[in-house]
């Protein structure tokens, strides 16, 4: 890109990033801002997640000043989809331009910091930059000015400031309270735990604790000279333009001359479209849309509002509640409300600043789009207004989306919603009135989510003196595209409701009506969910009109109310009732009880996470802002597409015209002497590259290296691979054709778990059995924020130095030594943090840093990878899916007496961990006393990618299936569930049959104390009467509450660990552990305070800021093993605690020397006197557990409560309370967020996560799109957590337990309320039809996805409703 004035170009794009000017004369229309900022400027806070504008990881604040207001707009914007010429005299802000380690942290940096919002960090700049955005535009509000130190925002406004950001580590509760700690109605007794104050301290006490905000934004300013620029651009070189037209008749020579020469032309906006539709095309012309006024006008008068289509969606919603509060009728103002109100459920904050309303309707047009606003603005009969070429004509929205796509010539100008004037019946009375509602069924409340379906309806309804019911005047239904090609009307329902006086029977005929006309055409569509969804929502608007009349007409026959309008009135505020459920604000809160420990200072102190305040400003490096060396180049992989083929060639496309691609990298360019390897594990190794045969979708076939990632990316996406299958058995692609080919892995015999008791006692002492229950779990992908990456750099001597992003450096290190066929001496391996790990960042982050290493070594030029977010999800393979059979035998009582088990594994192609997972399933699995124990688990080999760790593998799966088997139990039995769990919970005598190795002392055993203390504190008992009554008297919601218990088998593993003070007193730290997010540095620091802290001399007490953890390097500190497990933390810990002791007693003869001879001696002076006496002052040591220390247990338990919606199957989490035995732990805080964190990515595997392929296991949920993590809206709304501080275990580091993956499985208390709910949904259902005995050994699927949970619930549910209703009349 080159960055001097050039002639032939007729001007230059100029803007300012965090106040510096850049001038750029060649600039490619397609770069984004991104790309620019990260590979052209120093500011490397905005990170690179999703590249679909799904994620918030590159969210910058965007200030554009408006010439015609003299006012300067400031908005949130994805970077990764804003082209960079679009910011032509803008000014952009990003998290280290707000405030940095240099020039001081900005309040929201080190409230992000203090509340604990921050774990691996790397969405932590993005969440930032959101919030900066809100804060800012509430602060140019005229609401009151606030008290010192808040800000204009509101509590909700604030929450939803991050609605769109995503964040895989902290469970989003501490970020929600970083935010909402600028609220100016904030309850600061609602506010978590944090590192200023303390429970019990006044209100004006904290806030003077909490770092100052100034809401006027001072450092914040706009340049002045950006304010005298002309806002038109035109940049011309060779090959390529963009224009920014100011007039339409500039627009239409521009369209003219495309026509002519048959330009490669493409029309912006904001290009978010991108985000769905990842065009490939390479394009001549860019046209700039935003410049016309024509397209940025919003207009008003009698006949109904205009809005221009360059408006984005967010200007729009502003105008449209403008509009609502101003001078047009009550019920269009009400209309004009709901459209804001629903516009504001599309895409995401950041998205919806930038996205236009026209470019949304003519994706939907053109590229059949689902769009939210095309079916809302259907419902209203709004009009289209076209340009093409020098005509003109108005459309109705309807007619221009039957249309075919917009010719190239053709501009969207702008969308009108006509005042009801234009749109009330010929028959209209005074007396009538309108309706009109939106909906939309999403497994996201706020958004970031296209629906399952939308819909929305207008009615004209005018009250009968005869009956006092109400009379459908005029109605329009229109629904969304999901399944068909765009939003639709469904005119057969409306011409039956027109003229009709409503009535049940009516709205029933109605309902089978619909089901008829709205069938999705796309078979592959959960086509009957969606058709439920149609009936529900017409039940949903159309019920309450007729309940109303039915309640108003029975009060006037009593001769209460001669009022004629008083039902109209009750209409209308039921109406606004029902509205007001519907967006129902965001609120979430929670308490945390936990205990700092003293004993061991600064151990066991809630401090700070290490580096929080440098994530939060986005100093923290990762392997991607690592400056590129000169020369560097950038890979992709090409992947196969094929389960099992022969690849006979791999070829560029020749339609491409790629200058900067080098070469393709294979098998073949393994060096001579080296293997071809790409990870290894105890088990076995994984090719880096298939030789002949590809042997899996997503395996590895090769590596584009070119001289930009995206060139990279491009390359390999239209690399042509010619395939062969002939003479090959066909792949085998799930865990039953794998049995029947006998395709397994093996699995040491020393790792195979051992059965417990004598099955066949167990099963004939049972008065019950269940026999071969069958059910199935899917995988999980990681969604780890950074993707697969590193940075491989040649060196002298036949040397090399690789930067990965991993959790195993060891192991990387010795597979890119094997790879290359060189000395392990040769090879230096560097991570400094993980942005996410969650153990896909272990195995499977191997290939990429060897595949790196292989081709700098060819080419003797450095070269790194970041894959795209697609490629890292086709290529992951995830958690492991299984089958599993079982019987159990069980008395009357629900005691379990036996249980016999068939598990089939689907580890993929290639070992990986797979062979450990039989354990790890058995040892979670264990966790009740079953009485006898039997199990068949076989690891099965099948042709899909392989399987890897996936945090707590195995034992998720284990802990879910003992579930399962508990609530079929109790099902069969009619029992109370929670009480058949307590009586098959372990005592001490039991644990010990089951966990022989592991169990500890009894006073160690805590899980009966937790169970008991859980059920006083989360007050379960009363609940579950409370959620009993609530499903007596609630039809359309249902509730269910579950407790369940956790018993986490954990190993230590040896680790290294290094310290050396330096001259001036200050101390370094290596440990083999990997900074994952978990706090490891954190509490290695602490441990490292204390250990030295033993000397004893003046000053001692504060080493903890004289400590610092440095990154992992595998030639400096060798055997660092794998960061994997929960327990790599307290490993590392003991590990620097022994080098510690070990200067501590080198010290100590100097120390009592020079306190005889001085009297006292303060710890610089100590050093100081080492240095000159050289004492040796660096120690390392490798900590090996005892085998009285390797294993031991953790317990918790957690109760849950849902509520479920009938009409649509989504779930509310409402509270989950949690109780977690940390022992006694290293940092309350950091354990704190790992229990959080870890519950709500559960959640996410239990309710939310869907991991789709195809037949042959090509990866269907490739992106932010279609794989929905859990977001700030869909966490519990009350979600508490006590911390049981469980007092001296003398086998533990320091008495601490872990806390990285137990309390995930505690997730599964979600899933088993929302199976109570659905059963009191189907007992219901039952009772409407007069049928005998509910139906409550039904199996619900994981994850329990919005459609899952409503098609258990009855997809007929409206229809038998109406049934039942009619019966009864």
């Amino acid at each position: 890109m080159d960055l001097k004035n050039s002639e032939k170009n007729q001007t230059s794009l100029v803007f300012c990033v965090n106040g510096e000017r850049f001038e750029l004369c060649n600039v490619h229309p397609s770069t984004t801002l991104l790309e620019f900022l990260r590979s052209q400027t120093r500011f490397k806070s905005v990170k690179l997640g999703c590249g679909e504008g799904g994620c918030g990881a590159c969210v910058v604040l965007i200030s554009k000043y408006d010439p015609f207001l003299d006012r300067v707009d400031d908005f949130t914007a994805s970077s990764c989809l804003t082209l960079l010429c679009s910011i032509h005299g803008c000014s952009i802000t990003t998290s280290e331009g707000i405030g940095n380690s240099r020039q001081g942290f900005h309040p929201i940096h080190e409230r992000f910091a203090g509340f604990h919002a921050s774990q691996c960090g790397f969405c932590t700049p993005g969440m930032c930059i959101s919030l900066l955005g809100t804060l800012v535009n509430a602060e140019k509000t005229n609401r009151p000015e606030p008290p010192s130190g808040f800000s204009k925002v509101t509590v909700s406004e604030a929450e939803k400031a991050i609605a769109g950001n995503l964040c895989r580590c902290t469970g989003y509760r501490p970020i929600a309270d970083a935010c909402k700690s600028f609220a100016v109605d904030v309850d600061m007794e609602d506010l978590g735990f944090n590192s200023f104050w303390t429970k019990g301290e006044t209100k004006d006490l904290k806030l003077s604790r909490l770092p100052q905000y100034d809401h006027h934004h001072k450092n914040i300013k706009f340049p002045l000279f950006l304010k005298e620029m002309k806002h038109d651009l035109c940049i011309v070189s060779e090959k390529h333009s963009w224009h920014k037209p100011t007039s339409l008749k500039e627009l239409q020579s521009l369209l003219e001359l495309n026509r002519a020469d048959e330009t490669r032309m493409k029309l912006v906006v904001s290009n978010t479209s991108m985000g769905y539709y990842k065009d490939k095309k390479v394009y001549d012309m860019y046209i700039d849309l935003s410049g016309l006024d024509e397209l940025s006008h919003i207009r008003k008068d009698r006949t109904g509002i205009e809005i221009g289509a360059a408006v984005s969606i967010s200007k729009a919603i502003e105008a449209l509640k403008a509009e609502s509060r101003g001078d047009f009728l009550s019920d269009f103002a009400m209309i004009l409300e709901k459209i804001a109100d629903h516009m504001g459920k599309v895409a995401s904050g950041f998205i919806r600043n930038t996205a236009s309303v026209g470019g949304n309707l003519v994706i939907a047009q053109k590229n059949n789009f689902p769009s939210d606003i095309a079916t809302i603005l259907l419902a209203v009969d709004s009009l289209v207004h076209i340009m093409s070429g020098t005509q003109f004509e108005w459309l109705t929205l309807e007619e221009f989306l039957e249309r075919p796509p917009l010719s190239s010539e053709s501009v969207l100008l702008s969308i009108k919603i006509p005042s009801l004037e234009t749109i009330k019946s010929t028959s209209s009375e005074q007396r009538n009135r309108f309706h009109f509602e939106t909906y939309r069924a999403s497994p996201r409340p706020l958004g970031n989510a296209l629906p399952h379906l939308n819909a929305a309806f207008l009615v004209e309804v005018s009250p009968s003196d005869d009956s006092g019911g109400s009379r459908i005047d005029a109605c329009r239904l229109s629904f969304g595209a999901y399944g068909n090609k765009h939003a639709i009307r469904a005119k057969t329902v409306e011409e039956f409701f027109t003229g009709k006086m409503l009535s049940v029977s009516v709205l029933h005929e109605a309902v089978n009506l619909l089901k008829a006309t709205i069938v999705p055409k796309d078979e592959n569509t959960k086509t009957a969910y969606r058709s439920s969804l149609a009936a529900g929502f017409i039940f949903q608007f159309f019920n309450p009109l007729i309940e109303s009349s039915a309640g108003v007409t029975n009060f006037h026959l009593n001769g209460y109310s001669n009022f004629p309008f008083e039902k109209d009135f009750e209409l209308k505020e039921n109406q606004k009732q029902v509205h007001r459920n519907k967006i129902a604000t965001l609120l979430s809160s929670g308490n945390q009880i936990l205990e700092a420990g003293n004993e061991y200072y600064p151990i066991g102190e809630p401090i700070v996470k290490s580096g929080a305040a440098l994530q939060a400003s986005g100093e923290a490096v990762y392997v991607d802002d690592i400056p590129s060396p000169s020369n560097c180049l950038h890979g992709a992989y090409i992947y196969s597409s094929k389960p099992l083929a022969r690849v006979r060639s791999i070829k560029l496309s020749p339609d491409l015209q790629l200058d900067g691609v080098k070469d393709i990298i294979s098998s073949k360019d393994i060096p001579s002497g080296g293997e071809n390897i790409g990870s290894k594990s105890i088990f076995g190794t994984e090719p880096l590259f298939a030789e002949e045969i590809a042997r899996c979708i997503g395996e590895r076939l090769a590596v584009v290296v070119a001289d930009s990632q995206k060139l990279a990316d491009i390359a390999a996406n239209s690399t042509i691979v010619d395939y062969d299958i002939e003479n090959l058995e066909p792949p085998i692609l799930s865990v039953e054709d794998a049995v029947k080919r006998s395709s397994f892995f093996e699995v040491p015999p020393f790792l195979y778990p051992k059965h417990v008791g004598d099955i066949s006692k167990g099963m004939a002492e049972a008065d019950h059995k269940i026999l071969s229950a069958e059910m199935k779990l899917g995988s999980q992908y990681y969604f780890y924020m950074e993707t697969q990456t590193a940075l491989a750099v040649p060196d002298e001597d036949n040397c090399i130095t690789v930067y990965s992003s991993s959790q195993c450096p060891e192991y990387t290190h010795s597979t890119i030594a094997r790879c290359l066929g060189i000395p392990e001496s040769k090879v230096r391996v560097i991570t400094r943090r993980v942005g996410g790990g969650f153990g896909g960042k272990a195995i499977k982050s191997i290939a990429t840093a060897a595949s790196c290493a292989v081709a700098a070594q060819k080419l003797c030029r450095p070269v790194r990878m970041y894959l795209n977010r697609k490629t890292d999800m086709i290529m992951a393979g995830g958690r492991h899916p299984m089958k599993i059979t079982y019987s159990v035998g069980f008395k009357n009582d629900g005691k379990i007496t036996a249980l016999e088990l068939q598990i089939l594994i689907d580890a993929g192609i290639y070992v990986d961990i797979s062979s450990a997972m039989p354990h790890n399933i058995v040892s979670a699995l264990k966790k009740y006393d079953w009485g006898a124990l039997s199990f068949d688990i076989k690891v099965c080999r099948t042709n899909l990618p392989s399987r890897s760790a996936m945090r707590g593998p195995g034992e998720l799966q284990g802990s879910f299936i003992a579930e399962a088997v508990i609530e079929n139990v109790s099902a069969t039995l009619s029992m109370d569930v929670d009480s058949v769990r307590s009586v098959n919970l372990h005592t001490h005598k039991s644990l010990q049959l089951f966990y022989e190795h592991c169990c500890g002392e009894p006073f160690e055993y805590t899980l009966p104390s937790i169970w008991s203390k859980l059920s006083i504190s989360a007050n379960y008992e009363q609940r579950s009467e409370m959620v009993k009554e609530f499903n007596r008297s609630s039809i359309w919601r249902k509730r269910g509450i579950s407790r369940v218990p956790v018993v986490f088998q954990l190993t230590l593993r040896s680790t290294p660990g290094k310290v050396s003070i330096l001259s001036d007193g200050s101390v370094v730290v290596e440990v083999g552990g990997i900074e994952l997010g978990q706090g490891l540095w954190t509490k290695v620091k602490q441990m490292a305070a204390f250990a030295l802290g033993t000397i004893e001399c003046d000053g001692s007490e504060s080493l903890l800021d004289k400590v610092r953890v440095v990154q992992a390097d595998t030639v400096s500190l060798i055997q660092g093993g794998f960061t994997a497990g929960s327990t790599t933390s307290e490993s590392s810990c003991e590990a620097v605690r022994l080098s510690c002791d070990i200067l501590v007693e080198r010290l100590k003869p100097l120390k009592e020397k020079l306190q005889e001879e001085m009297g006292s001696i303060n710890w610089e002076n100590l050093i100081l006197q080492a240095y000159t006496q050289s004492v040796n002052l660096s120690a390392s040591s490798y900590y090996i557990p005892s085998n009285n220390s390797m294993m031991y247990l953790n317990y918790g338990a957690a109760v849950s409560e849902v509520e479920i919606d009938l009409l649509t199957g989504e779930t509310r989490f409402l509270q989950t309370d949690i109780i977690y035995d940390c022992g006694q732990s290293l940092n309350p805080a950091v354990d704190l967020g790992q229990i959080e964190g870890a519950f709500v990515q559960g959640l996410g595997f239990f309710m939310l996560e869907e991991y789709e392929t195809n037949l042959d296991g090509l990866v269907l949920a490739n992106g932010t799109w279609n794989y929905k993590i859990p977001t700030v809206d869909t966490i519990p709304q009350q979600f508490n957590v006590e911390i049981l501080n469980s007092g001296h275990h003398q086998q533990r580091v320091l008495s601490s337990k872990a806390s990285g993956e137990p309390p995930l499985l505690l997730a599964a208390s979600v899933h088993c309320a929302t199976r109570a709910a659905i059963k009191e949904a189907r007992k219901q259902l039952l009772s409407w039809s007069n049928e005998e005995g509910p139906d409550s050994t039904f199996l619900l699927g994981v994850p329990a996805t919005m459609p899952v949970v409503k098609e258990l619930s009855g997809l007929d549910i409206v229809e038998r409703y109406l049934k039942w209703k009619m019966s009864k009349v």
